[in-house]
């Protein structure tokens, strides 16, 4: 154990060079000290969620969820080990699905068929040959699933489950993640390093008696490495792999930050990483009036309750953060929220918050900086025929990223007009052989239809793709009521395609929206295509067209000197390896540009309910 020690402070000494253990010194003992169960909700603390519930009849609906779906997963075998192309992720997941959910039901009850059935999952799941380790993230999750059974089930498991599940724990778990086969993900930025790091501190949370040294070397370990990842929310707490990424490396983050809290009562300074608790306000915001996310990169367009909110609405002490999450728990069925892995902890997190006391947000418009700035607008939080304008710089190059640097997408009356492909599920692409993940020029994901920039709400120049190693900002912001917008120097996204490129977007008068960019040509003659990908029906006049939808309609209308040939692209597949798009279409004109020159190019989208001939706007960018 003392070589294994050695061997973990070399590797974070490499790792973290100028960083002092001493600022992070982790007790065994504090561990050890809270006997089981200790992770997350302490011995004699269901007592606090009993009351909330009789207090309360949301709680109180939860909890039914929660009984009913565990009710369900006992008439189902146990989860087998069935790897699909180089994840088991699926399988971990549902393991810590079922699990959290079962080791609830039986603190909460104390019926026996909810502790038999989720001793049954975790002895299973701990025969498995391995986790898969090269693909770590199944492994974090599964060591995450069996350690909450395990603490939580620990003062009736027999000595011999124990000792099973507890080695499953230490040989399958937490040893590989020593394996520098294995741990790159310790060094990185994104969501595996939240994911990760929460399940290999869940893992030495458990086993804190029987491997002391393991689990300290394992959560200092983590204290120091998950500061990678909570410092890309720096400094508004946008986050830079999108709305669905959020959620998975956001909600992992949060697991871990409870629990050692718990344990230690510090979060050892994580929380003032600069932007973190702030990010409640990025995902809020990511959510459009009609529910759909606004979901660049590889992110699918629907969310749903977010356990991870209520912790951020309690450390923020800002109920007013719960806003969407208040839509949620107006539905009458609440069974959908079992999908969620993670969903027991909303009983945790949320108990001691006065739900009723829930108010609309302050502010209509949310700007964040960082590696991926985002703005997100709309005209009211209330009104079910807002509009809500969603606008992204940022740069091709982070994590998940696609080539979508100023995209934006739209929805008034109820319907989104504007929209985005969000991602393309990645067995089906790796199972043909297509490199998901590369972030070079050349790289093959480029290839791949939904996410280049031909395929989302910007512009094409000459047909190439966006530069990688363009990067941008968000330049101007206002909140103003009556001409909310945000303006972004795109230009080196476009390096040797245009000699300058700035975007801008507004909501003018809470009536309409204005997509406006200034290009300056190279020196030589310049194709540009204006795009944006719709799921409503286009009629396409001169320099407009109309949308139809849902029995709503939107105008689209070009004012521009430029001559402009009004165009339709379709968004079939043209690979063996693209998915199918049915219901979406491509819209936009293209225009030509000589060499060296300017021009202006204003797209107003004005909805029905208002008069598309009286919507003017001539402002420059500069007199915005």
């Amino acid at each position: 154990m003392n070589y294994l020690k050695s061997i973990l402070i070399l590797s974070l000494v490499i790792c973290f060079p100028g960083i002092s253990f001493a600022q992070h010194s982790v007790s065994v003992k504090t561990i050890t000290e809270k006997h089981h169960p200790r992770i997350l909700l302490l011995n004699g603390e269901e007592r606090l969620i009993e009351q909330s519930i009789a207090g309360n009849p949301i709680w109180k609906k939860m909890h039914e969820a929660i009984l009913k779906e565990c009710d369900n997963i006992i008439t189902l075998p146990p989860v087998e080990r069935i790897q699909i192309g180089r994840r088991l992720l699926d399988k971990s997941r549902e393991a810590l699905r079922r699990i959290f959910h079962l080791s609830y039901a039986w603190r909460m009850t104390g019926e026996q068929k909810y502790f038999d059935r989720c001793e049954k999952e975790m002895l299973a799941i701990s025969k498995f040959s391995d986790w898969n380790p090269s693909h770590f993230l199944d492994v974090a999750e599964m060591t995450m699933a069996v350690s909450i059974g395990y603490d939580w089930l620990y003062p009736k498991l027999s000595d011999d489950s124990k000792k099973i599940i507890r080695e499953a724990i230490v040989n399958k778990g937490l040893n590989p993640s020593l394996d520098s086969k294995y741990n790159g993900w310790v060094k990185s930025t994104n969501n595996w390093n939240q994911v990760c790091n929460a399940g290999m501190t869940y893992g030495a949370l458990a086993v804190a008696e029987d491997y002391p040294e393991l689990s300290k070397n394992m959560i200092t370990r983590a204290i120091e490495s998950i500061t990678l990842p909570m410092g890309e929310y720096n400094p508004d707490g946008a986050y830079p792999e999108g709305f669905g990424y959020w959620e998975y490396g956001t909600s992992f983050n949060v697991m871990f930050l409870s629990a050692i809290e718990r344990i230690f009562a510090t979060d050892f300074g994580l929380n003032n990483s600069p932007g973190f608790l702030q990010t409640a306000g990025f995902y809020e915001n990511m959510t459009a009036v009609s529910t759909l996310c606004f979901n660049w990169g590889d992110s699918g367009p629907r969310g749903d309750i977010s356990p991870a909110m209520f912790w951020l609405a309690q450390r923020n002490n800002d109920l007013s953060l719960l806003w969407i999450e208040k839509r949620y728990l107006q539905k009458e069925d609440y069974s959908s929220f079992t999908n969620d892995r993670l969903f027991p902890a909303i009983m945790i997190w949320g108990k001691d918050l006065p739900l009723e006391k829930i108010s609309k947000p302050g502010y209509k418009a949310w700007k964040g900086q960082g590696a991926n700035p985002v703005c997100m607008m709309r005209t009211s939080w209330t009104d079910p025929n807002a509009i809500y304008l969603g606008f992204k710089a940022g740069s091709a190059s982070v994590n998940h990223g696609h080539m979508d640097i100023g995209s934006f997408i739209m929805e008034s009356e109820g319907t989104r007009w504007a929209t985005d492909f969000g991602m393309q599920d990645y067995e089906s692409l790796e199972s043909k052989g297509i490199q998901v993940f590369g972030r070079t020029q050349d790289a093959q994901r480029w290839s791949i239809f939904r996410i280049n920039n031909r395929a989302h709400n910007t512009l094409t120049i000459n047909d190439q793709l966006q530069q990688v190693k363009g990067y941008a900002k968000i330049d101007q912001f206002s909140d103003k009521p009556d001409f909310m917008y945000a303006i972004s120097d795109i230009s080196s996204v476009y390096e040797t395609q245009l000699a300058s490129a700035k975007r801008g977007v507004a909501i003018v008068d809470q009536k309409f929206v204005v997509i406006r960019d200034e290009l300056i040509a190279p020196d030589q003659p310049t194709t540009v295509r204006w795009t944006m990908l719709t799921s409503a029906v286009p009629e396409l006049g001169k320099n407009s067209i109309t949308f139809l939808k849902e029995g709503h309609s939107l105008v689209l209308q070009v004012n521009s000197p430029a001559v402009v040939m009004m165009k339709t692209w379709s968004t079939e597949p043209t690979t063996r390896y693209d998915a199918p798009n049915p219901g979406k279409t491509l819209v936009g004109f293209e225009f030509q540009l000589e060499p060296n020159q300017k021009q202006t190019i204003q797209v107003l989208l004005v909805p029905g309910s208002v008069d598309a001939k009286k919507a003017k706007f001539e402002k420059e960018l500069g007199n915005w």
